[in-house]
């Protein structure tokens, strides 16, 4: 099976690049945003709990978040693998979700982590701004708050994978189809280790 990490400050083409991995490797896309918004919605016992927590301007705890990801993997045994977007964005997160895939049997292959430099982060996603209607992709300011949120966050969950061998850095600068290359090279390096 194969379980990929996505990593990448907002604007670094993680949404381009995670659909063509999807496509390529017939990938499960787990998304933490996407799993909350449907398990509210479908109004389960996670689902509630969290709703709750949120309706107080509350973080969703791990265990939390945790547990959804053990949901989708129980329904999803037979997938050929996972992609995890927005997940793990810490390093206790990193490791819970290690102990819940041992569980399975199962293990992260690789992280990869598309660098873009912090000016052309803000091009793209002022850029996007323009067409998206997204209010945080239009103004400088909240864009470098959350690119230095993005890096001051990330970079230990970046060392914990490295420390374990299964840290690619991409650089996610230039062609799409280049970029999706390079990332399908280490998902195949990852394989054979």
């Amino acid at each position: 099976m194969l379980n990929l990490v996505l990593f990448g400050p907002p604007g670094a083409g993680k949404g381009t690049q995670s659909e063509k991995l999807i496509a390529k490797y017939q990938l499960v896309h787990l998304s933490t945003g996407d799993l909350l918004r449907s398990q509210i919605a479908a109004g389960t016992e996670l689902g509630l709990k969290a709703k709750s927590l949120m309706d107080q301007g509350l973080l969703v705890p791990d265990e939390v978040v945790i547990g959804m990801i053990d949901s989708k993997l129980r329904e999803n045994q037979s997938a050929a693998g996972f992609i995890f977007d927005g997940f793990p964005r810490t390093v206790p997160q990193a490791e819970a979700l290690d102990a819940l895939l041992a569980q399975y049997n199962e293990r992260i292959t690789t992280m990869v982590a598309l660098i873009v430099e912090e000016e052309e982060l803000t091009r793209r996603l002022l850029q996007r701004g323009q067409t998206s209607g997204r209010p945080d992709d239009q103004n400088e300011e909240l864009i470098r708050r959350r690119v230095k949120e993005y890096n001051d966050k990330t970079t230990p969950v970046a060392g914990y994978y490295n420390n374990q061998g299964k840290y690619a850095a991409i650089d996610g600068v230039g062609d799409i189809d280049s970029i999706f290359d390079a990332i399908c090279h280490k998902i195949t390096e990852a394989q054979l280790n």
